[in-house]
């Protein structure tokens, strides 16, 4: 073993075991309290290397970071003004599977899921729009259609996440996996994976003013040390303790894009948006 790589084992034992502490405080009292977990915006993370293209946006050559998205890709259009848009129609969400990574295993989804994951996602859109703007049902003049459609779906690997936890210190391993395969940091091969591709139309006239798309994988040791050793607790225990659900993920990912698009969409229209 390299010095390097010694280092990393040493740094991530001792996150582990102050983080493990803080963890099982949370994880005690998360049974009467979920809000001791966080918010869960901060336990997924933006991978460029997954973003898809789907042909569900117009144009993906000019899509570009952003420094308000934390990672995610976008477009507008330079002359928009956002200001004329008072209301917002989310649209129904569309999705599309991924081919299964794996040539032994299919690619379907229960329609249950997809229903719930669907649904869950057009609540978090309309409950972040709702601060700033009427939530419409209808297209019209001075309405924004948000168009949304989900690229690649891939639900974690709950069985291979529990054989991992059984090996002793294997935490240490795994949380090194991410970085040193291309994969965010502190995420597994079997982590769940989400895509969305995202388009803003003028309700009246139909044309695009606006594109996005983004690729989130979640990670299970996720630490954020610069949110304090309570937040980073919180998002660790979070991002732990997701890692044995199939779709949790998923979700994680629909409330960071619903608190990231709403608040772009106040800053551009020079209004503020309530804090969720």
């Amino acid at each position: 073993m390299t010095l390097k790589s010694s280092m990393q084992v040493l740094r991530l034992n001792k996150l582990g075991v102050c983080l493990t502490l803080a963890l099982a405080t949370l994880v005690t009292g998360c049974a009467n309290d979920q809000s001791l977990l966080g918010s869960g915006t901060t336990i997924t993370a933006s991978d460029p290397a997954r973003m898809t293209q789907s042909g569900f946006l117009s144009n993906y050559a000019r899509l570009k970071p952003t420094q308000w998205g934390e990672g995610m890709q976008c477009w507008s259009e330079p002359n928009l003004n956002a200001s004329k848009y008072s209301k917002v129609l989310v649209s129904r969400i569309v999705v599309s599977i991924a081919p299964s990574k794996d040539k032994d295993k299919t690619s379907t989804i229960d329609p249950s899921d997809l229903k719930l994951l669907t649904d869950y996602f057009h609540d978090a859109l309309v409950k972040s729009f709702k601060s700033q703007m009427q939530v419409v049902d209808r297209a019209g003049p001075g309405v924004v259609v948000v168009r949304i459609a989900l690229t690649d779906l891939v639900p974690t690997q709950v069985q291979d996440s529990i054989a991992g936890t059984l090996i002793p210190y294997a935490f240490v391993v795994e949380a090194s996996s991410g970085s040193a395969t291309g994969r965010p940091a502190g995420s597994t091969p079997y982590m769940g994976e989400t895509g969305m591709e995202m388009q803003f139309r003028d309700g009246a006239t139909g044309a695009v003013l606006a594109e996005c798309r983004d690729t989130e994988i979640g990670r299970k040791y996720a630490a954020d040390m610069n949110s304090g050793v309570v937040g980073a607790a919180q998002t660790w225990a979070s991002g732990y303790l997701n890692s044995f659900q199939q779709w949790s993920y998923a979700k994680n990912a629909f409330d960071k894009w619903s608190v990231l698009i709403a608040q772009r969409m106040a800053d551009m229209r020079g209004v503020s948006a309530a804090k969720k």
